[in-house]
């Protein structure tokens, strides 16, 4: 119990020998020493990712973020997953250059066919949006129907098929393709009637399948989150795929494996008190989709900076 006339008497300045206050400073020091202000290094095939960053805002506020988008060249689906992944190498290196701690791949169609090169190639944690997503969604469901919706390369990788049976082998996965769904968030219609419609055209097919979880495998679609909620004749579990790999970067930070990867066997974690800081560089100029973005997602960034491709 607080004694309430103690609490109004004016609190004493706290006195210590100097011994004491020399092993304060030590504790301070060290727990400085501890954390780590690298920047979490992001990248997609354009802008789409900014949900991902957006979800690592929010679930880690201190942790500084540097994003790459790769304006230039924008869509990745419909290209070779050679030339995906010969892309995604190009720009992990350039994040691990800048001393990024960790790569944070927020692309589907990146995270279906080059994660195991970008471990094998770079020293620290590689985390994609789809094996975090199929855990996610698995977890969730009650009848063991999942949906999936992506763009034409998600989709046809199967890897999110893959990944849902890895976690539980008795999923039953109905995949849809939604290849207009981008351009109409692009457009910025995220609350429009042509929007809803084919947000409906496209579920309709995993409806009569009986799905109860639908999972988001694109990172532009959290920001459909409202339409297609809003569309939904009946109860779904709508699983984002940005937010819970965000979860998965949290969760990586705090594994001892990973801290003692590290030079000085630190945590890879922030200062507590630090306030992260978020740089956004493209690999040509925005569109207005950047616009969209920030106004949608409530993401607050300075100037953005134009990085020339290797």
């Amino acid at each position: 119990m607080i004694d309430r006339q103690d609490a109004r008497r004016p609190r004493q300045p706290e006195r210590l020998s100097s011994n004491a206050l020399a092993t304060k400073r030590k504790r301070a020091d060290s727990c400085r020493g501890m954390s780590d202000e690298r920047p979490i290094g992001v990248f997609d095939s354009g802008i789409g990712g900014l949900t991902v960053v957006k979800a690592l805002r929010d679930l880690l506020p201190n942790e500084n973020i540097s994003y790459l988008g790769d304006t230039a060249r924008v869509p990745y689906g419909p290209k070779s997953p050679e030339t995906v992944q010969r892309y995604a190498i190009e720009l992990a290196q350039m994040l691990v250059g800048e001393n990024a701690k960790a790569l944070v791949v927020a692309c589907n169609t990146v995270s279906s066919v080059a994660l195991p090169a970008l471990a094998k190639k770079f020293p620290v944690a590689v985390i994609g949006v789809i094996e975090p997503g199929a855990r996610a969604a698995v977890t969730v469901s009650r009848n063991k129907h999942i949906g999936v919706i992506g763009t034409r390369g998600t989709i046809r990788s199967g890897a999110y098929e893959k990944a849902l049976r890895a976690a539980d082998g008795n999923v039953h996965v109905s995949s849809q393709a939604c290849p207009l769904l981008v351009p109409l968030i692009e457009e910025g219609l995220l609350n429009d009637e042509v929007t809803d419609r084919m947000i409906l055209r496209y579920l309709e097919p995993l409806l009569k399948d009986e799905i109860d979880t639908l999972v988001l495998g694109c990172t532009h679609y959290p920001l459909l989150t409202g339409a297609i909620a809003r569309v939904l004749s009946r109860q779904i579990t709508i699983v984002d795929s940005a937010h819970n790999c965000a979860r998965a970067v949290e969760e990586m930070l705090d594994r001892p494996s990973y801290a003692e990867a590290t030079a000085s066997g630190q945590s890879l974690r922030a200062a507590p008190l630090n306030n992260g800081k978020l740089h956004v560089a493209l690999t040509d100029a925005a569109d207005n989709f950047l616009n969209v973005a920030r106004q949608a997602l409530q993401l607050s960034f300075g100037e953005i900076t134009i990085r020339a491709l290797p």
